[in-house]
């Protein structure tokens, strides 16, 4: 290879730095970034084929919703694969039940994602360990509530799924921009596609309408929104955001489901539904995968960056996504860091 440059060559290269210097870091973070490449994993992998060759000794984590499906899965393989593991939960004891039941380092927290002063409780004892966040990933969630209920003066489901965790994010956000590489990893749902209108923000308390699938879509697609412009305002860090859809699986979020829904899932949900292991390799692979470094702002399914024609157009919604975020800090001001970590008037990516 020829590394010889004339003045000319020199000059223009000099001069094309200086342009892309100059640019907006939004701009110049799209530049700069990249999307990571198709992985050889699908809807068939797991967990823990995802991270097979992956050492994460070292690294810290914290996923909420550790205590059962999901979240105890996904604890049980980042600590496998050496991680610590700080295994959150509603409360103490399901916290501590969980971590017992699987071999690896891990330390049990609570917090109860719909009381926020919970969530700061637990983000400040997160912090007192002192050390960096090397990855949040926020899993735990509640799903089609049959009735209407509020929780902070906004629909429970958007409360809890969305908000819980924004207030959470924010709290550890230094915390994971400490480390080498944080990453952010929120789950969405392809339930987003629910959200027919939406973020619909003037009925965030559900006082004009409420269906149990359309809060829930809209409360993932928040999530969704929430990843993205989350990356954007970290793009001048090294820590990374994203979200995904971790497949059709059944956990505890059927609960709330008709009994002829909860029986059908039990029965022939083989057929059309992951396994717990299959549903956790998506999170496995944007938190932990190579691949995924310095890749921000994108949605999963399967593994890989969703290319489904049927996805919400909203879930590349810009404007949308930073509506989101001044929205839940007004919804939360109460609960967010005095000095916020990243600026409020970012632009949108």
């Amino acid at each position: 290879m020829n590394l010889k440059f004339n003045r000319r060559q020199l000059l223009q290269r000099a001069a094309l730095l200086g342009v892309i210097a100059a640019l907006p870091r939004t701009i110049l973070a799209d530049i700069i970034g990249r999307t990571p490449p198709r992985s050889p994993f699908d809807d068939d992998s797991t967990a823990e084929q995802v991270t097979e060759g992956i050492d994460l000794s070292g690294q810290t984590i914290a996923i909420t919703g550790a205590n059962s499906g999901l979240g105890l899965e996904t604890m049980r393989v980042l600590a496998m694969r050496g991680a610590h593991v700080i295994g959150i939960a509603r409360t103490q004891a399901k916290a501590d039940k969980a971590c017992a039941s699987i071999s690896g380092d891990t330390t049990p927290m609570f917090c109860d994602l719909g009381q926020w002063d919970s969530v700061v409780h637990c983000a400040d004892t997160i912090r007192a360990l002192n050390t960096p966040l090397d990855g949040l990933i926020c899993n735990a969630g509640i799903m089609a509530l049959p009735e209407l209920e509020l929780s902070n003066g906004v629909e429970k489901q958007f409360a809890i799924n969305h908000l819980g965790h924004f207030v959470l994010i924010n709290q550890l956000l230094d915390t994971v921009l400490a480390a080498p590489e944080g990453r952010f990893t929120i789950l969405s749902s392809r339930a987003h596609r629910r959200a027919e209108n939406g973020i619909e923000f003037d009925n965030l308390d559900g006082s004009k309408h409420y269906d149990p699938w359309g809060a829930y879509g809209v409360s993932k697609l928040a999530n969704a929104l929430c990843a993205k412009q989350l990356a954007s305002r970290i793009s001048t860090s090294n820590a990374i955001s994203n979200s995904l859809h971790p497949g059709v699986i059944q956990t505890n979020l059927v609960q709330h489901l008709p009994g002829w829904q909860q029986f059908a899932a039990e029965y022939f949900g083989w057929m059309f539904m992951k396994t717990i292991p299959q549903g956790a390799a998506t999170t496995c692979y944007v938190a932990t995968s190579p691949d995924v470094a310095g890749a921000s702002g994108f949605y999963f399914s399967d593994c890989n960056v969703a290319d489904d024609p049927d996805d919400s157009v909203y879930l590349k919604d810009d404007a949308m996504a930073a509506q989101l975020w001044e929205a839940s800090e007004r919804l939360t001001k109460d609960y967010l860091p005095t000095a916020p970590v990243i600026q409020a008037d970012l632009p949108a990516a």
